[in-house]
């Protein structure tokens, strides 16, 4: 396949197929495929969980997830070995998956984000945005994902009759080109999969959504302080506060959909009282404009600098557990205004998602803003953002 791109002047630019080991290591492939679990399959994503996981046969697995259903993920990079390793070594894999029980999955979840209050139900809920009669019975089944830039025919044969026996088995196969100027495409194409509907079952309740009363009320005397003032600004500035379970994001609407700027949380929500940035999640600016890498890397330069954040998976997180200075305030709010900007500056469909909107005085009216729900608007949790 001859991939070209077009200049200004309207002339064809050849991209050259390149060998991924030429410029790359096998750790840069799975940073790639780890920041990127949309493109294991054709049927949605990938909950990454685990990354060069140890097994008890004295072998690593290369990343382990979740899907939607609960089924557990086993992703095995090709490398240069034959049909018949590569084959083995995912079966053994899967074979050692299957024991796990959903205690040692919240386990390897809670280290891999290195929080040890994480909730593995809660999270997969909040990660694929499931609707409120939907659940899961988690690793009822496993799903073999092989990745190589050349998946041969034995391979794939396998792989098939494997899924014809119930052993979902999908094989993705990757193609790197490189064009003047170092501009860089990377495609990928399914040729076997076995992705299967899994099972599902049906939750015994619906899920509530909380608004701003409750959630101060579920806040203490430090988040009661600080979170009528990030509203505030929120509004002020009009953007949208979508609410969900027990917590709310904060969104600006771009032409690739809703991008969440921050989430917030009460006491009692998985993640505790606090703050969450939001530049590599999935709905974040990272992923939804075309801002580049260097200045997502700035940004959470000034958040690490400002001494209060700390790592929470891929994220950063401020707990809320003191009383906040005045200057926590104006840094959290001048790093907003910078990310907000960034979004409009690269993406030329970014507006606000309340233009009309009367500006909110410095008073806050709790339980008064009609700030509503658009499920399906790019927050991650929907109508349910932060529903921990």
């Amino acid at each position: 396949m001859r991939v070209f791109g077009i200049d200004a002047a309207g002339a064809f630019d050849e991209y050259a197929r390149l060998p991924f080991e030429a410029k790359h290591t096998e750790a840069m492939l799975e940073d790639w495929l780890e920041s990127n679990p949309d493109g294991f399959g054709e049927k949605g994503s990938v909950l990454i969980m685990g990354r060069q996981l140890a097994t008890d046969l004295g072998g690593s697995i290369d990343l382990l997830g979740l899907d939607r259903n609960g089924n557990v993920v086993v992703v095995e990079l090709k490398r240069d070995r034959t049909p018949r390793d590569v084959i083995a070594q995912a079966l053994e894999y899967a074979a050692f998956a299957e024991k796990l029980d959903v205690p040692e999955l919240e386990t390897v979840l809670r280290t891999y984000l290195g929080d040890n209050d994480i909730s593995l139900v809660d999270y997969h809920r909040e990660y694929f945005d499931l609707a409120k009669d939907e659940g899961v019975a988690f690793n009822k089944s496993q799903h073999l994902v092989i990745v190589g830039q050349q998946v041969t025919a034995p391979i794939r044969e396998t792989a098939a009759y494997l899924g014809s026996r119930g052993i979902l088995t999908t094989c993705v196969e990757f193609t790197f080109f490189e064009a003047e100027g170092g501009k860089r495409l990377f495609t990928r194409d399914v040729v076997v999969d076995g992705h299967g509907g899994g099972r599902r079952q049906a939750v015994s309740a619906p899920r509530h959504e909380t608004n701003e009363a409750e959630f101060l009320n579920a806040c203490d005397e430090h988040g009661r302080d600080l979170f009528p003032r990030v509203l505030d600004w929120a509004f002020k500035n009009n953007h949208k506060v979508s609410w969900g379970e027990k917590g709310f994001s904060i969104g600006l609407e771009s032409k690739s959909g809703r991008v969440v700027l921050c989430y917030g949380y009460p006491r009692g929500a998985v993640y505790g009282q606090s703050i969450h940035t939001a530049l590599r999640d999935r709905y974040g600016l990272g992923k939804l404009t075309a801002v580049p890498i260097e200045a997502i890397e700035e940004l959470e330069g000034k958040v690490k600098a400002m001494g209060w954040f700390v790592k929470a998976g891929r994220q950063l997180k401020w707990v809320v557990d003191a009383q906040p200075e005045q200057e926590q305030t104006e840094a959290l709010f001048t790093w907003l205004d910078a990310v907000s900007a960034l979004v409009r500056k690269h993406d030329t469909a970014a507006t606000p998602e309340c233009a009309g909107r009367a500006p909110q005085g410095p008073s806050v009216s709790v339980g008064l803003r009609s700030t509503g729900s658009e499920k399906g608007k790019g927050c991650r949790f929907g109508a349910s953002c932060a529903s921990t």
